[in-house]
């Protein structure tokens, strides 16, 4: 059996010893996947929507995909190797940088797919700053939290005391730019990433000890949210009420349960054709694409893969000695979980369809990058509690 020695001190053989090995290589599976899903969905998405006379080739997509994989997987390893600070430092540089191009989706709207969420910079592919601005959100929010524990105790809580009495450290000025946030995301209009933001900070604060009438009012709140948007908002009404009727074959949650059955157990193999007719196959209904290709069978062992990398998560954030560090791996499993949890039941019909990525998995270089990072932070804290 092939095994590895530690015998010297390195800067890299420091982080192959430390690091969680288990993680990594389920992370790496994952993005391997997605390979396969580029080129499978991928070249039906560019048999249904490009002109044949282009001369697009089969593997076309894959190929507009690897920076994206050579981006994110460098960029994970990378800042695996780093400590705290330097993950603070990449945090707080990720959350300002596009939180501000997140305002600039307000002063120069490029609408894609009946959404303003996109950006569109000078010699750049197009970029979702709310993508982009997970992990900064993930690592600031724990790093705030973590503070207001050690300051104010168990009264963190007190509302009186830590938000009407603004003072140096105080819930009004987390909650005022998260406001801003929540707003354009309300604006673009883009639900599903807000629900995100939304129930990672629940679960987050919710593990600090958030009191039961807060859980309630943070509920009334998300549910408030709801109802605007069914009430303002046409096509979320449309999406909504959707659901209480009948499946139109021909829609585009039609042809995703329709590629479902045709999969089978074992895919269909060359009889994978409904995937060629769902638009989003290769992102938001990639899902569908696995099994009509290559089966439920493989696409449960995959849904089993993403339930593993959760709960290693939680896991390592129970045994973390760190309170920032157990705060911020918990974000990064809320994180991925309930956007894994949005993904797949938009795609089985269990809540209306979001427009959400299945992480790592689904093509849009945006997300891929963004879980890269997140992922490569919560590799350097777990790695720095447990060995520094």
């Amino acid at each position: 059996m092939f095994k590895i020695n530690r015998t010297e001190e390195s800067r890299l053989t420091s982080w192959y010893f430390e690091t969680d090995r288990k993680l990594l290589v389920m992370v790496l599976a994952m993005i391997f996947v997605a390979m396969i899903m580029a080129i499978s969905s991928g070249s039906a998405m560019f048999v249904r929507t490009m002109n044949m006379a282009h001369k697009v080739q089969w593997y076309d997509f894959f190929v507009r995909m690897i920076p994206f994989y050579v981006i994110g997987v460098i960029t994970m390893i990378g800042v695996s190797m780093t400590d705290k600070k330097t993950v603070m430092r990449l945090a707080w540089a990720d959350i300002i940088v596009f939180f501000l191009l997140l305002i600039g989706t307000v002063l120069f709207p490029h609408e894609w797919n009946h959404s303003h969420r996109w950006l569109m910079l000078p010699g750049l592919p197009r970029v979702m700053p709310s993508d982009l601005m997970k992990p900064g959100f993930v690592m600031v929010t724990a790093w705030f939290i973590s503070k207001m524990k050690s300051i104010y105790e168990g009264d963190m809580f007190n509302l009186k005391r830590t938000l009407f009495q603004v003072k140096t450290w105080s819930w009004a000025w987390y909650l005022a730019p998260l406001v801003i946030v929540l707003a354009i995301q309300f604006w673009h209009p883009d639900f599903g990433t807000m629900l995100l933001y939304l129930g990672t900070l629940f679960v987050m604060l919710f593990m600090a000890g958030l009191p039961g009438k807060w859980v309630a009012s943070l509920m009334g709140i998300g549910g408030g949210l709801l109802m605007l948007g069914v009430t303002f908002l046409p096509h979320v009404r449309a999406r909504t009420l959707g659901m209480f009727g009948a499946v139109d074959p021909r829609s585009q949650i039609g042809f995703a349960l329709r590629a479902i059955r045709n999969g089978g157990l074992f895919g269909a193999g060359d009889k994978a054709y409904i995937v060629e007719n769902l638009p989003m196959a290769e992102s938001d209904f990639i899902l569908s694409g696995i099994c009509e290709n290559f089966g439920a069978i493989v696409s449960c062992a995959l849904i089993v893969l993403l339930f593993v990398v959760f709960w290693r998560l939680l896991h390592q954030s129970k045994y973390a000695r760190d309170d920032f560090t157990s705060n911020a791996i918990i974000g990064t499993a809320a994180m991925f979980g309930i956007q894994v949890c949005i993904n797949l039941a938009s795609t089985l019909r269990i809540m209306p369809a979001k427009g959400m990525t299945l992480p790592f998995i689904s093509h849009g270089g945006s997300s891929f990058v963004a879980y890269c990072l997140l992922f490569g932070m919560a590799l350097a804290l777990i790695r720095e509690d447990k060995w520094k």
